[in-house]
C-alpha cells in the first residue's frame, strides 16, 4: 500500500512496485487509507509523513497500535531527512524510513526486506 496525498508521488510508486509483480493499493491520506487496511491487509505499508486530515506520523501510530495490524511494516516517506522526523518515525513504529524522491531500487530493496516472495501476493 502506498499512502501519499502527492498523485505523481503514488503513481510513481506504484509503477515500479507492479513492474516488479507487486499488487498496489493506493490512498490519498490516513483516513483514506485506514478504511481500506482493515478490508485489504497489505503486506507492507509506504506512508507519507505530510499530509493534509492525518498526517503519517499519526496515521502509522494507528496502525501500529492495532493488533492485527502491528507486525506490519510501515516506511515512512519523507522529503524531510533529520534525525528528528527519523526518532519520531521511530517513536510511532514505523520500520524505515525514505527519503523523496525514492528510487525504483529504494523502493524495491524495502518491499524485498520487508515483504520477501509475499510482496507478489497482496497489495
Amino acid at each position: 500500500m502506498v499512502i501519499d496525498d502527492s498523485n505523481t508521488i503514488r503513481r510513481s510508486a506504484e509503477i515500479f512496485l507492479v513492474q516488479a509483480g507487486c499488487e498496489v493499493v493506493l490512498a490519498e491520506d490516513g483516513f483514506d487509507a485506514l478504511a481500506k487496511i482493515a478490508d485489504l491487509q497489505p503486506s507492507v505499508i509506504f506512508c507519507d509523513i505530510m499530509m493534509p486530515r492525518l498526517d503519517g506520523y499519526q496515521t502509522c501510530s494507528l496502525i501500529k497500535k492495532n493488533p492485527r495490524f502491528k507486525t506490519t511494516p510501515v516506511i515512512m516517506l519523507s522529503s524531510k531527512d533529520g534525525l528528528f522526523d527519523r526518532a519520531r518515525g521511530r517513536m510511532v513504529g514505523s520500520d524505515q524510513y525514505l527519503t523523496k524522491p525514492f528510487t525504483k531500487e529504494s523502493l524495491l530493496q524495502t518491499v524485498a526486506t520487508f515483504a520477501g516472495p509475499a510482496a507478489n501476493s497482496n497489495p
